[in-house]
């Protein structure tokens, strides 16, 4: 079963080992927290897949419009939707197979993300992953 992560051994551990982030609603708009959290991960060595039905690109990657359509797993989903929307992004991220469900800030839906758990994903909740980096990998925020 997955458990729900948020010491910092545990975060360390997921952002050290896993190296492919499906960002769901990844923005190609400049001043949102997902196009820059996106182009942070980019920037740091992640392989970094945009989900959004909006865009054919973003950060000059071909974006999908949902995580069942990836032709490859993504290990980390990195969600930047409403509470309400994290139902289908976790149905979603079991049947693509992903180990891990992060929810941003405003994503944490618990009853959504116990689904999750229950499939055996592991959970971070209301965290920013650009910010946990930058914290635990010794970078300033």
């Amino acid at each position: 079963a997955g458990r729900f992560m948020g010491s910092d051994e545990e975060l360390r551990d997921i952002l050290s080992r896993y190296k492919v982030v499906a960002v769901v609603g990844l923005s190609n708009k400049p001043q949102r927290d997902g196009f820059l959290v996106g182009k942070y991960l980019l920037k740091h060595g992640y392989k970094v897949i945009p989900v959004n039905p909006m865009y054919q690109e973003v950060l000059g990657e071909k974006a999908y419009p949902d995580l069942v359509s990836l032709p490859y797993t993504p290990e980390i989903v990195d969600c930047f939707r409403k509470k309400e929307a994290m139902f289908d992004v976790v149905e979603d991220a079991i049947r693509s197979k992903a180990k891990v469900v992060w929810a941003q800030f405003g994503a944490g839906n618990l009853e959504a993300l116990q689904r999750a758990v229950e499939a055996g994903l592991d959970v971070v909740v209301e965290r920013c992953i650009m910010r946990e980096y930058k914290r635990l990998f010794g970078e300033r925020v």
